[in-house]
């Protein structure tokens, strides 16, 4: 199982929120790219990098940071966060992104979305699927939708879809655990789906229940800001897989 852990971005910092309320936003720290070499530097590979400023203004914001984490790190990074056009799309993988996450997109135009997964193909473009109560949640968690989470990531597996994050929103930055009912039920639910776990990691015995489950990957945030994981027992855990 892939460890990623995720750096979100306001005003060019790094920052966490609690289940997607920009009001309980809290600085970790000023310079995103020293978090970056810091996890880099414990044998990480992989970034979840969220423009949450592009989230909020639907449209990609801070690419600078990006390029900058590209450049100077060694990390594959999947960013996401207010990516609704071709020219979004295409300022983040010439800013340096390995993948990106699509989600509110893939709600409000699953034209286009699904036109950039027949572009770059399902190695490149990931479902952002983020929950509340079993409904899609869009435009930054601001806004709910009717889409049931299990038939959505259905239909896009049909499509040809890959990879999908799901982050369960109560339990994002919650620190109370991941929702390992819900993906057990969708790892059973699909056939060719790579499930990547997000939101409520606390602590370091769940990242085995979630690899036991089938979790492709997991996205570990405020856990690792609040040293409930450290950085040792991640480098610890991909140096023994």
């Amino acid at each position: 199982m892939r460890i990623i852990p995720a750096i979100d971005i306001i005003e060019g910092k790094c920052v966490r929120l609690s289940k997607g309320d920009y009001d309980t936003k809290k600085i970790y720290n000023e310079n995103p790219l020293e978090v970056a070499k810091s996890f880099e530097d414990h044998g990480i590979e992989y970034l979840h990098l969220v423009d949450l400023d592009g989230a909020k203004s639907k449209h990609i914001v801070n690419h600078k940071i990006l390029e900058q984490i590209a450049s100077k790190t060694s990390l594959k990074v999947d960013f996401g966060g207010g990516l609704k056009s071709d020219k979004d799309l295409k300022i983040a993988f010439d800013s340096g992104a390995n993948q990106i996450t699509g989600g509110s997109i893939a709600v409000k135009d699953a034209e286009t979305f699904q036109g950039w997964l027949e572009k770059y193909g399902s190695e490149k473009i990931i479902l952002g699927a983020d929950a509340k109560n079993r409904k899609i949640a869009v435009s930054g968690w601001l806004e709910d939708s009717d889409e049931e989470i299990i038939p959505f990531i259905q239909n896009y597996e049909k499509k040809g879809m890959k990879f999908v994050i799901c982050t369960d929103i109560s339990k994002d930055g919650m620190l109370q655990g991941p929702s390992f009912d819900l993906y057990e039920e969708i790892i059973s639910e699909t056939e060719n789906i790579s499930l990547i776990a997000s939101g409520g990691i606390s602590k370091f015995d769940e990242l085995p229940k979630l690899e036991e489950l089938g979790c492709e990957g997991v996205i570990i945030g405020k856990a690792i800001y609040e040293n409930r994981i450290s950085l040792k027992q991640l480098e610890s855990y991909i140096l023994n897989k």
